[in-house]
């Protein structure tokens, strides 16, 4: 009779945990006043921000396919107007604390040139299908720090009410299509407080969301994600290699790290490459948790989903990553700002606060979100006297031959020891989007490394 108690309690337990998902009559609204993907369809009152069209979906003139290489279909568009010093004040509800605070650090050379919006994002078909089915049958497990295994193909939250929802979202974002992506050559560079450029890794990078290999047979159900990096350079760490593997419900299954060193010979589980483990590979600029602004397990911090608001974000930022070239990117204290371009989007504004008991280098992180693409365009975290520490600014692209919103380029601005690092560059050699998944036998990390090795 104990037993059988205390089973019902452990199964009530369970159940106070999940998270409902949203009515059938919130969902009708998908298609009508939401896109598919549960961003608002009409533009905002003056029109700065225009009303969504099905994105972009035609290849423009100049573009070679298979180059790795994307043409920029806004290349002849000119800058709005540029928040400086100046008009900062003017325009700081819609910017991050991490902008405003480059803008006053740096009032002579960093600014912001804001282009007219785009709303770009396009879907698969049988993506925005899977996204409306999940509106009403996708829920949450261990009060939000889990998601059912049933959820797969499309974003699993389009109507979200929670931050853990959101953030979700973007860990189950439709990024790379229904194959993977690979890069031959994956720059990250760091920049010191005394302007000194310091290239602290070439690798060659592979990334799968298994969560939208539905017809992948040989797959865990359980892996939403799994990434690879080999360095050849430095010479130091050519031939290291790291894989990480991530799981829907990651309080029964947490992430699975590997790591090989080819002075060692052999692989070896990695569990410490989690949390604020600081990146090996990314001169310890950026933290695990931070990899293309949040990855990872979800329980040391609390969540809350602010709202939704308007902001100036890093957007179809074709330049940034195609044609700036590599030495032109760096300024002394921060990324050449004629290479960037910035859009006003609406964005899910979600803070994270520590728990209680929970250990962290930061005490509080704000992420914001785009609505279309649920990429984390700006995220900035404080430490723990409540200094503002660090800041992201992560830019994307439409891969329009291929319809993906593809977001992976990324600059971290480190305001505790100053200087900056820029991720994910692949201006040597450029992005490659395949569309049939390897076997699970090709993705062993004993197959991987005999792989890579070998070439």
């Amino acid at each position: 009779m104990k037993r059988q108690f205390a089973l019902m309690f452990i199964l009530m337990g369970f159940a106070i945990s999940v998270q409902a998902a949203v009515s059938a009559d919130e969902a009708r609204e998908l298609g009508n006043s939401l896109t598919l993907f549960g961003a608002i369809q009409a533009g905002n009152a003056d029109g700065s921000i225009p009303a969504y069209e099905g994105g972009l979906r035609t290849i423009p003139d100049g573009h070679k396919p298979d180059s790795g290489f994307w043409a920029d279909p806004f290349k002849d568009e000119k800058p709005l107007f540029r928040i400086d010093s100046s008009n900062v004040e003017e325009h700081a509800d819609k910017l991050s604390a991490g902008q405003v605070n480059l803008i006053k650090s740096y009032p002579d050379s960093w600014y912001m040139d804001v282009y007219p919006s785009h709303r770009t994002t396009a879907y698969p078909q049988e993506v925005l299908e899977a996204t409306v089915r999940n509106a009403t049958g996708c829920t949450t497990l261990y009060d939000g720090l889990a998601v059912d295994e049933a959820c797969r193909g499309g974003l699993p939250f389009p109507i979200p009410k929670t931050g853990n929802e959101v953030v979700w979202n973007q860990q189950l974002r439709y990024k790379v299509g229904p194959g993977f992506s690979t890069t031959a050559s994956s720059n990250s560079w760091v920049v010191d407080s005394n302007g000194r450029v310091t290239k602290t890794a070439e690798s060659s990078t592979f990334e799968e969301i298994p969560y939208y290999q539905v017809n992948q047979a040989d797959r865990d159900s359980s892996m939403y994600a799994r990434v690879w990096a080999m360095d050849s350079y430095p010479a130091r760490s050519a031939g290291q290699l790291i894989i990480l593997a991530d799981f829907l419900n990651p309080q029964t299954k947490p992430r699975r790290a590997w790591s090989y060193t080819p002075g060692m010979r052999r692989i070896k589980l990695a569990p410490e490459f989690a949390y604020d483990t600081p990146v090996p590979n990314q001169g310890g600029v950026n933290l695990f948790d931070e990899l293309q602004m949040f990855s990872g397990s979800q329980d040391r911090f609390d969540y809350r989903l602010v709202g939704k608001r308007e902001m100036y974000i890093p957007y179809n930022a074709y330049r940034f990553y195609f044609d700036c070239k590599q030495d032109e990117q760096f300024l002394r204290r921060h990324v050449n700002p004629d290479c960037e371009r910035w859009e006003l989007h609406r964005v899910w504004d979600v803070e994270a606060t520590l728990k209680s008991g929970q250990r962290h280098v930061y005490s509080k992180r704000t992420y914001y979100l785009d609505e279309d693409t649920f990429g984390i365009g700006l995220y900035d975290a404080w430490d723990h006297s409540g200094t503002l520490y660090r800041s992201l600014f992560l830019s994307g692209v439409q891969i329009y031959d291929k319809t993906i919103p593809y977001n992976v380029k990324n600059v971290s601005y480190d305001f505790n020891r100053g200087g900056y690092a820029l991720v994910n560059d692949a201006l040597k050699g450029g992005y490659r989007f395949h569309d049939k998944p390897l076997s699970e036998r090709e993705m062993n990390p004993e197959a991987i490394v005999s792989r890579q090795t070998q070439r």
